[in-house]
């Protein structure tokens, strides 16, 4: 099954989506540094994720009902991309240096695959 799928500012072209995995983490920032986690993350993100091998396209989120509350959703190719690869590099030790000061709480994370889209 061939799909379009558009992810963050990236547009994809119709291709294959299977084996790709998709990594949701939910983050909750202490009150009023929204706008500083914001930009460390944007920067992190930008910097460091978009370059990771593997790593198709993410989404950054904010709630609305909870202003503190973001939502990071990444694709990659395959979950070894991500939990080995990457999780294994010094990258994601600047990436945690860049955004964790903000944390209220250690961040929700886990691994899901497309099923469905439309």
């Amino acid at each position: 099954m061939n799909l379009s799928y558009k992810v963050g500012n990236l547009v994809s072209p119709s291709r294959k989506e299977e084996g790709t995995m998709l990594e949701v983490a939910e983050f909750r920032i202490r009150p009023g540094e929204q706008a500083a986690f914001e930009e460390a993350i944007e920067r992190a993100l930008r910097t460091i994720t978009a370059k990771a091998a593997g790593m198709k396209g993410y989404r950054f989120l904010k709630g609305f009902e909870s202003a503190e509350r973001y939502i990071l959703q990444v694709t990659w190719e395959k979950l070894e991309d991500h939990m080995v690869t990457y999780r294994q590099s010094p990258e994601r030790d600047q990436w945690r240096a860049i955004v964790s000061p903000f944390y209220a709480q250690p961040p929700l994370m886990e691994h899901l695959t497309l099923l469905a889209q439309s």
